[in-house]
């Protein structure tokens, strides 16, 4: 955002000064270059006349304007506020003359300046105005907008002049403008005085001049403020020729030490962070495209390349528009054909034959491609579109490749982030056309020879330009805070920067150019670009192209648009770049039709041919003697027959001469080696089978997704639904992968823990849950789906492992796109899969960034990302393995310390460059697979020590490095008794090429005789691995496996083998190797497809899992670089010299290597063995020393002299190819190196791509397009951060990503009104290659499986009943087969006060005369029973009842959770009722919803609520319960058992939950078609006893409302059912006994519905004659088995007491009421009051529930805390109670708890004569208080004709009155007698009632009472404490 202004430039020495400066810069090796660029300008001066004319913007200031005011009316100020003159409108004064004393507080960045008001002209108003917003002495600099602060009322933040005018009461009658109005700087004198200063010069922005382009029917306007201030890189690169070669460009550097270069333009700039401009582009020939994207990143990054700038006109600026500046476009497909080196696959090679005929082209002179371009110059050009048309080609198009990709950058790069585009006019413009010409040039020109430009840079760099070009204007939109200061004050006076001008464009391009030599040429054409095309062709047939790599044709003819192109002419350009443009299948089909057509022969015949050295071909037939077979020539025949049957090769070797061993003489047969017993290896382990704690840990972390899936409100899997899990695992159609996966699958045990084990009785079985992505697997996906359709409670998993393979869609593919391709889309993507509710589809891959676009179907909160398993180098996970992946081999390569593992092979690279200069037409795969079987053939030659194989002279045919491998490879296994060796892979995508490659060095290993030393793999994806019966025999062996027939089918399996694997396919399929592997040869993968995930593809293959040993163990020793005899990439040659050089430089860095006598004059092609154990240097990050190097211990385990032994001569070896004689300190080599990585081999172009860094740290390939199916959605995106996390890549792709049309997701659109079109029910798991995501998802399928049964499953009380006792005489009362009990029978049944309950096994005993406790054992603490409890584990029947995590879809409408619903409305109701205990009225809220109302009565429909609708007694209906269920619960809200549904069996009934009042709201949420009963505010911090207290007598209260209805009805009241019933939260399963089944234990119980239990009970004969009727609790021992395991018969019927689920008659009991006060033991309470009045109580033995362990919430939970902190303390029941009136710390915990809490604990202490005393128990009068299991409590009633037992002949041990009334009276009391010493505990409410109590009831006649004996409960007065008094019976 800034402001233009004209200015000439010095012509008298522009071009020199220019010239010079580009040049030094380009050339300079200084990290800054000397800005020159800000000499070039003078002062502004007139534009020069366009069409006669000047037109001139309107004066400034109104007053002096000869322009018609515009006529403008101010808005009407706000009420109240001030409208004086020279006051704001606060009514502070702004006067000049009333602040000029006055101190002020001007905000950093702020100037004072007066302001001037039409109505006060002679008085200045003091403002404080944003320097930014105000120019400088000169007129410029002046940002457009305001930002000012009121320095009368102090106001800030005013961002616009209208609105600040307003403020100040400038009564303005005219538009406002700071420029009319803003007229003085404002300062203070020496005085002190605030006096008016220079006028602020506004006289620049008054005369801007404008002109219309020459062509107005185009419609844009072009401004001619040309004026230049370019920044132009400085690239301090190396000049054309230099031998080591430029790097290519990064967005963060040009230089190759990687220092930023800074744009030149001033003096200072250099010194300014960050480089600021204040301009912008004036748009030529682009129209800005909508996009989604946002711009980001932030500004402050430095500068790659400059920018010229010049500013945009003015807003408000008459005849200029956005619309009218710029050339309507259609709608650009630049987001999805832009690519970064790749095109879809569908799309074809653009030739120039598609050019010529391109619609777009417009009709004029063609351009003529000669006949013989081709031949003559022997590449192919190509020609890049840039702006404008190209125009049509003739003649042998075919010779010419035409792209659009720059053209496609031009236009993304143009396309402005739709943020920028809400401001009219925008301030922020994209690059001019110009200006991206310019660029590209500067780009072009620092390339080095042998790099190819990459689009993916050259978008970088126009980003970079665009955004410093405009970094105030993006601060601003990014920060719009006002008053902030956003730029630092001494960039007043900086020169602005200009816009570049159509004339000015080629001589700077051309003078850019020439600092390269020939290497770039700029071609200008006035005429057309047709004279620039044909120039270019004129000059190739002529050779003057020679040198010159690029040509750059830039056309600006007079009146038109400026148009370029780029033809890029260099050969080795050339050939990347076209080959870049096939899609790798094509690339795959050129390669066979070139080896078909056998254009490769004399390919063959030249790199067969040593020169003077003789031919590879006759060497091996003399080194083998008599040659019976030919070598393979280089053809598409193997393609077709892929690798030869073992039984072949077993043949070839079996036909060997006699002379020639197919073995070596040492080397023992596979079966000797086999059955010998001191050649075993010790260290040798395979350990792949083995489950590892980070697969655990994300098995884990999946469960916990799927978890979250269920959990949601979404309802969209219902896990509580499933009982079993199926899966099926697919896999991309490679054999080797398949099997891998059946042998992790069997090896799992998954099988056993799914339960299918009896199913898949052996591994060929267990493929069937296995399928590959071929044709076969649309018939086993349709039958998973079909299956899944039948079996609703099975949950399937669908897991799709390596993901990223087939992303095609379906359509795409059935319209021509490759083969197999789109089988993923319509298989896995189809309807049925996705609407199936019982199909869980899980994504697994290493490269998930394909599945991260716009439209992906995967929600990010379904990702699971792999965790690191080191932090800071500790282990979390306590692995014994430690991952080597592809971002740790990348750090390897640039770590600086030791040979790096990732290298590339300099000699390989120079050979096969010069054969793809002799050879134009083959592709350069054919190319470098010719070159690197030839380097390997050489090397076995070399290395083989064969007579006649050629000596020491052919070692300059190979590499080092290539020498290195082989002799690795052969030696290895020479070191182990077993022969275990190393893995060497090599990459050759083309199947073709593979296959001659393999038949190649499969002959050569039998002409020299290593048949035996190891074996050659061909790794075809289609068919199943093939190897030698004698290695198939040897791995038997190593494994102990006994099948005869047992084949290695993975290459897992070929653990510790020593092979060259030949793996081929345009892609690894998930292929994983054995770490035996020590060398991945990557050399012949193409490096024209620079996608993120083919790259790390590749590169995953070295991914490695290396053994962590302890601290100081030998594989420890061995670093992660490369060994020893790994090459340096500097130093690599063939050369005889440079070698020997080498490994003298070897033997003086290494101590020990020179104390062994030098080898002997045999030739000597290779340093010593690699796996030296002196040959470490660069250790593990876990070794104890310096992590970065480390020298060789001398000390432990020093070399032995194997180690350092050369190949034998031929005199000392002559009849042995052994060439490491043994040795007793010979170790393993396969041992010692899976303690270290790979070693990679990569194409240099590759090397030098991703082993570079970006601005951010991360590789420079992971800035790449992630997939060729994806396209970025926009050029204005950030760079991926070094420190984001997983989840936040995934988030970035995700946002500026989107899929092409050949992508499975571009059909994924989102709903209308929606965001996202997610698969609920779909995981992605991502995690490195190699790391074990196979393990992790086979695991997570048995947790998922024991999570289902769980679920089944829930842990139910399994205790017995306690208190029993055998002495008691048993009596039958009732037949064990009575349905109901007989009520006369029930009443001659003594009542048992004994409690059996086993959950209170911690209260007091009951005393009964019959019963006797059992003093075996101690009972136990109080704290220890709840936790202590017995569980057993239970399915879940299906008359169970659920809480709020059950979801299915029977019960949805019942839970008011359906989906296809909206949430059950419900109303608040209020109802009052009084009642006489509590003395006053009780206000209760029913929260009822609508579908309930029919169980109330209201006065109205919608009215006052009256009752609650009872049933009559002789009602029936088989499917109604008519009591209602009343469930009081407290913090249970998810997990309280509330759904009866499935319990009720279908039955309607009324269930009510009981809450209290703060629990509303989310009871509501979580149970909205539930009734909810809410308790009032004062029992908030109540027990159960007051929810059971209200419940009761709500109850009866409503019984007696409906006995009026019934009344006034003409009815008679009693026929109103009068039971309700009480249940517990935690009952879940209801059994009966089966009294038709018997069995030696007794009966056998069932499970039933509550429906029926509960219909049974209410179909009792006589019932409303029973109080209280309950049922047994369950245990898993059998009713009626004995305490000795033998049968008793179980009565069906008893009295005593009832818990848990009470059937209760509230018109009988109406006179017994729960304690409100209770927190413990109520129940107990109730049941012995309601006894000794005479009810009759009855159990039903014959029925039991069955209550779940919920450790959540309860009654029993209770926290106590005082009320200092709301933080729960650590507090001792001692200071439960304190002495009334003592300073005692208070607690904020109701008193009647800490009473009964008090009592619990210190009884013994407070009734000394009562522990253990079973005999004397305490009398304790109407109420049963819990005293301690220690305790014995006898309860007697004091009411009139109450049945008490007899006590008689009991002597009491103490007393307890606990709120007595008046039926306790002195005369009551004295019927019982008490030990002397005995115990008084008397409590009441207050000290007064305390004192009334003793003198009421007499009890100083008989007991002693001190003052010390009265306390209270710890609670202040405000919290009503009790009180309670103890004395000593006399």
């Amino acid at each position: 955002m800034g402001n233009s202004y004209a200015g000439q430039l010095r012509t008298t020495r522009f071009e020199e000064v220019l010239h010079n400066s580009i040049e030094a810069s380009l050339r300079s090796n200084t990290v800054v270059p000397r800005p020159v660029f800000s000499q070039l300008y003078l002062e502004a001066e007139q534009p020069p006349l366009h069409s006669g004319r000047v037109e001139n913007e309107e004066e400034e200031d109104g007053s002096e304007s000869n322009s018609p005011l515009i006529p403008y009316q101010m808005k009407p100020p706000p009420e109240g506020c001030c409208t004086t003159d020279g006051f704001c409108q606060a009514g502070r004064d702004l006067r000049l003359s009333s602040l000029a004393s006055e101190p002020l507080n001007v905000a950093p960045g702020f100037l004072l300046v007066g302001a001037k008001s039409p109505s006060a002209p002679d008085t200045l108003l003091v403002c404080s105005v944003d320097r930014r917003f105000l120019p400088d002495e000169r007129g410029r600099n002046a940002l457009l907008g305001f930002s000012g602060n009121c320095m009368g009322c102090g106001e800030k933040g005013f961002r616009y002049f209208t609105e600040f005018s307003y403020h100040i009461n400038l009564k303005l009658s005219t538009q406002p403008k700071k420029q009319k109005h803003l007229k003085y700087h404002l300062y203070k004198d020496s005085q002190g005085q605030l006096v008016r200063g220079a006028a602020i010069c506004w006289k620049g922005l008054e005369t801007r001049g404008r002109q219309t382009a020459p062509n107005a029917s185009d419609g844009h306007v072009i401004s001619d403020e040309h004026l230049l201030n370019p920044a132009v890189t400085a690239h301090p690169g190396h000049p054309p020729g230099s031998s080591t070669g430029a790097r290519t460009l990064t967005p963060s550097t040009l230089t190759p030490t990687g220092a930023p270069v800074v744009p030149i333009g001033h003096p200072h700039l250099a010194d300014l962070r960050p480089p600021l401009t204040n301009g912008s582009h004036t748009p030529l020939s682009q129209n800005p495209l909508p996009h989604t994207a946002v711009l980001s990143n932030g500004p402050g990054r430095p500068t790659v390349i400059g920018t010229f700038n010049a500013g945009p006109p003015k807003k408000r600026h008459k005849g200029w528009s956005p619309e009218s500046s710029a050339v309507k476009t259609p709608p650009s497909s630049s987001s999805s054909s832009l690519t970064n080196g790749a095109k879809p696959d569908h799309t074809p090679p653009e030739s120039v034959s598609q050019g010529s005929s391109n619609p777009h082209s417009p009709p004029g002179p063609s351009v003529t491609v000669p006949d013989q371009l081709l031949h003559t110059c022997r590449l192919q050009p190509v020609i890049f579109r840039g702006h404008g048309s190209l125009p049509p080609l003739s003649g042998k198009v075919c010779d010419v490749q035409v792209s659009s990709l720059l053209q496609s950058c031009y236009q993304s790069s143009q396309a402005l982030p739709r943020v920028y585009q809400h401001y009219e006019p925008s301030p922020i413009q994209p690059l001019s056309v110009e200006m991206q010409i310019l660029l590209t040039v500067y780009y072009l020109v620092q390339l080095g020879p042998d790099q190819v430009p990459l689009i993916q840079d050259l978008e970088q760099i126009f980003m970079r330009s665009w955004r410093e070009s405009h970094l105030r204007e993006i601060r601003q939109h990014q920060q719009p805070q006002p008053g902030l200061p956003q730029a630092p004050s001494t960039l007043i006076g900086l020169p602005q920067a200009q816009a570049l001008t159509p004339s000015q464009l080629p001589w700077l391009a051309q003078l850019a150019a020439s600092s390269c030599g020939e290497g770039v040429v700029v071609l200008e054409e006035k005429a057309s670009m047709a004279l620039g095309l044909a120039g270019t062709f004129t000059r190739l047939m002529e050779g003057r192209l020679a040198h010159t790599s690029y040509v750059v044709i830039i056309c600006t003819a007079k009146g038109q648009e400026t148009e370029s192109c780029v033809v890029v002419t260099g050969k080795h350009q050339c050939r990347i770049l076209i080959e870049g443009m096939f899609s790798p299948s094509d690339s795959l089909r050129e390669i066979s039709q070139q080896l078909s057509s056998g254009m490769t022969q004399k390919l063959t015949a030249f790199c067969n041919s040593l020169g003077p050295d003789g031919d590879v071909d006759v060497l091996l037939g003399s080194a083998a003697g008599e040659s019976r077979s030919q070598p393979p020539p280089l053809s598409s025949s193997q393609e077709s027959t892929g690798d030869s049957s073992p039984g072949d090769r077993q043949t070839d070797r079996a036909t060997c001469s006699p002379k020639e061993p197919a073995t070596d003489r040492h080397t023992d047969s596979p079966e000797d080696r086999a059955e010998s017993h001191k050649d075993s290896c010790s260290e040798y382990c395979v350990e792949w089978r083995e489950v590892r704690p980070i697969q655990l840990v994300v098995a884990r972390k999946m469960l916990s997704h799927v978890c979250a899936i269920a959990d949601s409100s979404t309802q969209n899997l219902d896990l509580g639904s499933f009982d079993r899990v199926h899966f099926l695992i697919c896999v991309p159609p490679s054999e080797v992968t398949f099997q891998q996966t059946v042998l992790h699958l069997w090896n799992s045990g998954v099988l056993q823990q799914l339960g299918l084990d009896q199913e898949c009785l052996s591994q060929r079985e267990a493929e069937h849950y296995v399928v590959k992505m071929d044709k076969e697997a649309r018939a086993r996906i349709d039958d998973l789906i079909q299956e899944a359709h039948r079996n609703s409670n099975t949950l399937y998993i669908l897991i799709h492992d390596h993901a990223h393979w087939d992303i095609s869609s379906g359509p795409y593919s059935a319209s021509g796109g490759d083969f197999g391709g789109g089988l993923v889309d319509s298989l896995l993507n189809s309807l049925q899969i996705r609407d199936a509710t019982n199909i869980l589809t899980l994504h697994v891959t290493s490269f998930p960034f394909a599945l991260q676009t716009q439209h992906t179907r995967i929600s990010p909160y379904n990702e699971i990302h792999w965790p690191s398993a080191f932090n800071n180098d500790m282990d979390l996970y306590h692995e014994k393995t430690r991952y080597f992946g592809v971002s740790e081999l990348l750090d390897s390569a640039r770590s600086g310390s030791g040979l790096p593992l990732l290298r590339y092979d300099s000699s390989f690279e120079s050979m096969a460059s010069v054969l793809e200069e002799r050879f134009p037409k083959l592709h350069s795969a054919v190319i470098r697979t010719q070159v690197l079987v030839q380097h390997y053939c050489v090397a076995l030659m070399a290395v083989s020590g064969r007579p006649g194989s050629g000596g020491r002279s052919i070692h300059k045919h190979t590499s080092v490095e290539t020498l290195e491998i082989v002799q690795s490879l052969l030696s290895s296994a020479q070191r182990c008794p077993t022969h275990h060796g190393h893995m060497v892979l090599l990459r050759i995508p083309s199947l073709a090429l593979a296959g001659w490659a393999h038949q190649r060095l499969a002959w050569v290993r039998q002409r020299l005789g290593l048949g035996e030393r190891f074996e050659i793999i061909l790794g075809n994806p289609s068919q199943a691995l093939s190897i030698g019966q004698s290695f198939t025999e040897r791995i038997k062996a190593w494994l102990k496996i006994q099948e005869t027939d047992w084949v290695p089918r993975t290459y897992l399996e070929l653990e510790a083998l020593p092979c060259i694997l030949i793996l081929s396919g345009a892609n690894p399929l998930g292929e994983s190797l054995p770490r035996s592997l020590k060398y991945c040869d990557l050399r012949v993968i193409s490096s024209s497809y620079l996608q993120r995930t083919s790259l790390e593809e590749e590169l995953g293959l070295a991914a490695y899992l290396m053994r962590v040993e302890s601290q100081g163990s030998q594989p420890l020793r061995h670093g992660l670089g490369s060994d020893l005899s790994e090459s340096d990439r500097d130093k690599l040659s063939s050369t005889d010299n440079e070698e020997e050089g080498r490994e003298n430089a070897l033997k003086l860095e290494l101590p020990g290597l020179g104390h062994f006598p030098p080898p002997h004059s045999a030739p000597q092609p290779l340093r010593p063995f690699s796996d030296s154990s002196a040959a470490a240097t660069h250790q593990l990050h876990t070794t104890p020393p310096d992590p970065h190097h480390s020298s060789p211990c001398p000390n432990s385990n020093p070399p032995n002299p194997s180690d350092t032994q050369r190949w034998p001569s031929k005199s000392t070896s002559s009849d042995s190819s052994s060439t490491l004689p043994p040795s007793p300190l010979q170790s393993c080599s396969w041992a010692r190196g899976v303690s270290r990585p790979p070693s990679v081999l990569l194409p240099r172009a590759l090397y030098d791509i991703i082993t570079v860094c970006d601005e951010s740290g991360l590789p420079r390939c992971t800035s790449f397009l992630p997939h060729r199916s994806v396209a970025w959605a926009s050029s204005f995106r950030p760079l991926l951060s070094k420190m984001m996390t997983c989840t936040e890549q995934s988030l970035y792709y995700r946002q500026w990503t989107i899929p092409r049309p050949c992508h499975m997701d571009s059909s994924n659109r989102p709903a209308e009104g929606r965001t996202d079109n997610f698969h609920p029910r779909r995981l992605l798991l991502s995690g490195p290659p190699q790391v074990g995501k196979t393990g992790a998802y086979l695991q997570f399928l048995g947790i998922l499986s024991r999570m289902l049964i769980r679920l089944m499953e829930v842990d139910i009380y399994d205790e017995e009943e306690i208190n029993t006792s055998d002495q008691l005489e048993c009596v039958q009362y009732h037949p064990a087969c009575a349905p109901w009990p007989i009520i006369d029978t029930l009443r001659g049944m003594p009542f048992d006060y004994t409690i059996h309950n086993p959950k209170y096994e911690d209260i007091s005993t009951v005393y009964c005369p019959d019963y006797y406790p059992n003093t075996d054992g101690n009972p136990r603490r109080k704290e220890d029973v709840y936790l202590r409890r017995r569980t057993a584990r239970i399915k879940l029947s299906k008359y169970a009842a659920y809480n709020t995590y059950h979801h299915c879809e029977q019960c949805h409408q019942y839970t008011g959770f359906n989906p296809g619903y909206q949430m059950y409305e419900s109303l608040l109701h209020g109802f009052t009722f009084s009642h006489r205990l509590l003395g006053e009225e009780i206000q209760l809220y029913f929260i009822i919803p609508k579908s309930k109302q029919h169980h109330f009565s209201f006065s109205q429909p919608g009215g006052q609520l009256e009752s609650m609708r009872l049933p009559l007694t002789s009602d029936w209906n088989p499917d109604c319960i008519k009591s209602p269920i009343f469930t009081p619960t407290t913090g249970r809200h998810e997990h309280g058992l509330f759904n009866l549904f499935h319990a009720m069996d279908g039955a309607a009934h009324l269930h009510i939950l009981v809450i209290k009042e703060y629990e509303m709201a989310v009871y509501k949420k979580y149970w909205p078609n539930h009734i909810i009963l809410v308790l009032p505010t004062i029992f908030n911090g109540a027990g159960i006893g007051a929810a059971h207290f209200l419940i009761k007598e709500l109850s009866y209260h409503n019984l007696g409302l409906e006995r009026r209805h019934r009344l006034e009805g003409g009815g008679l009241p009693a026929d109103i059912w009068p039971f309700i019933i009480v249940s517990d939260d935690s009952c879940v399963m209801w059994n009966a006994v089966d009294l038709d089944s018997h069995s030696a234990s007794g009966p056998v119980e069932r499970n039933v519905s509550l429906k029926q239990v509960l219909q049974h009970m209410e179909a009792c004969p006589d019932l409303t004659q029973y109080g209280l009727c309950g049922i047994r609790k369950w245990g898993s021992r059998s009713p009626g088995q004995g305490k000795g395991g033998g049968a008793r018969h179980e009565e069906p019927f008893s009295r005593g007491h009832l818990h848990d689920f009470l059937l209760l008659n509230v018109d009988l009991t109406q006179d017994v009421q729960y304690n409100e006060n209770r927190f413990m033991c109520d129940d107990v309470d109730f049941t012995l009051r309601a006894h000794s009045a005479g009810l009759l109580i009855c159990r039903f033995n014959n029925f039991s529930v069955m209550k779940k362990q919920i450790a959540i919430g309860g009654y029993r939970t209770f926290i106590i805390k005082t009320k200092i902190t709301d933080v729960p303390t650590s507090i001792q029941p001692s200071q439960y109670i304190c002495a009334p009136d003592s300073k005692h710390p208070f607690l904020a915990t109701p008193a009647q708890l800490l009473l009964e809490k008090y009592l619990q604990h210190t009884s013994q202490r407070l009734f000394p004569l009562s522990a253990r005393n079973y005999t004397h128990p305490i009398l304790s009068v109407d109420c049963y208080l819990n005293l301690g299991p220690e305790v014995t409590v006898c309860f007697v009633s004091s009411r009139p004709h109450s049945i008490n037992i007899s006590t008689a002949e009991l002597l009491f041990s103490g007393l307890l009155l606990c709120f007595c009334d008046s039926f306790v009276t002195p005369g009551f009391l004295k019927k019982f007698h008490f030990l002397k010493g005995a115990i008084l505990c008397v409590i009441c409410a207050d000290r007064s009632s305390l004192r009334q109590t003793v003198v009421r009831l007499e009890l100083e006649d008989e007991w002693r009472f001190r003052l010390s004996d009265e306390f209270q409960t710890a609670n202040s007065k405000e919290d009503r404490p009790l009180f309670f008094l103890t004395g000593k019976h006399i």
